[in-house]
């Protein structure tokens, strides 16, 4: 055992030793091992297994995790599963042991980290990038691939839980699509009053929106201006939420070039504290009501959105 042990080098932080003792706790045989690099499969996530009250899985990279730079060696990591399912802030330290058996002598190289681990929302794996050097995997003098067989285990145990205060994880969009156009042709416009008009629900992705027109304006816009405001749907948001979006709201010129539209374009965070944003004086009466300027005619007004998403910000 000691000769073993002298010639293998654990990975960095971590501690090497040897057990006659088979993993309690979930272990895996994989045969024709060498077909998983032959056949490119950079990545083998094993089945679920339970300890300690949770769910788990072995995460094995076999020609190392080229994600981390890593080559020449194998990578295993411990993960946990359905983390969905846990309380808000959440987390579990554990003290797991990672195993290799050794096939001539029926015993066990195991990789434990020095210290132990705490997986939570926003850290679910934990393992050794350098679980064991290939050249020395692949030597059958060490007996762990032996006829293109090996064999790997794992025991997790929980050293302490707990749930902690509220957090946030705010995802950006890389490249967002297209923003989403939507028309709102409104009918006997003149004949509105002050009384809020909604557009129909129009969806961007999976959120859902909708155009708020105050004909006779808003707060201090009352009676002098028209109020625009664009509105998601908070029924379609989860619950605490928050969407980044650039928008733009326009009034169509009916007539003439739709260079004079009447656009006005924001960016604004939506949420249950703030579902709307737009504009209390959109436009003045008085200068839509022109007939000349051709952006109401035969009592009818046509606004026009458009939304991008930009980011989302989700609790956890």
């Amino acid at each position: 055992m000691t000769e073993v042990l002298s010639n293998i080098s654990p990975p960095p932080g971590a501690v090497a030793s040897i057990s006659d003792a088979s993993p309690v706790h979930y272990t895996v045989k994989i045969e024709l091992f060498s077909l998983l690099a032959k056949n490119a499969v950079e990545k083998y996530e094993t089945g679920v297994f339970e300890a300690g009250g949770y769910t788990w899985k072995l995460v094995l990279y076999p020609s190392g995790n080229k994600s981390r730079n890593v080559k020449d060696y194998i990578s295993l990591y411990l993960a946990k599963v359905d983390a969905s399912s846990l309380p808000l802030g959440w987390e579990v330290h554990v003290i797991f042991r990672l195993f290799l058996l050794d096939q001539n002598k029926d015993s066990y190289l195991v990789i434990q980290a020095g210290q132990e681990r705490r997986f939570h929302g926003l850290k679910l794996e934990w393992g050794f990038d350098q679980f064991i050097q290939l050249s020395t995997f692949n030597d059958s003098r060490y007996g762990f691939l032996l006829e293109d067989t090996c064999v790997l285990g794992a025991e997790v145990f929980v050293r302490r839980e707990r749930s902690r205060g509220k957090g946030e994880v705010l995802s950006m969009i890389k490249q967002p699509t297209a923003a989403f156009k939507h028309t709102w042709k409104i009918e006997n416009f003149l004949k509105l009053d002050e009384k809020r008009q909604e557009s129909q629900t129009f969806s961007s992705a999976s959120e859902k929106w909708k155009i708020l027109l105050y004909p006779k304006g808003k707060d201090f816009g009352m009676g002098t201006h028209l109020s625009l405001y664009l509105a998601v749907d908070l029924e379609t948001l989860p619950a605490g939420c928050r969407l980044c979006a650039d928008y733009t709201l326009r009034i169509v010129n009916q007539v003439k070039d739709r260079k004079l539209d009447l656009s006005a374009k924001a960016k604004h965070w939506f949420g249950a504290s703030r579902s709307e944003s737009g504009w209390t004086r959109y436009v003045s009466l008085d200068y839509i009501y022109q007939p000349n300027n051709a952006y109401v005619i035969k009592d009818i007004c046509i606004i026009e959105a458009e939304v991008n998403v930009l980011g989302i910000s989700s609790p956890f």
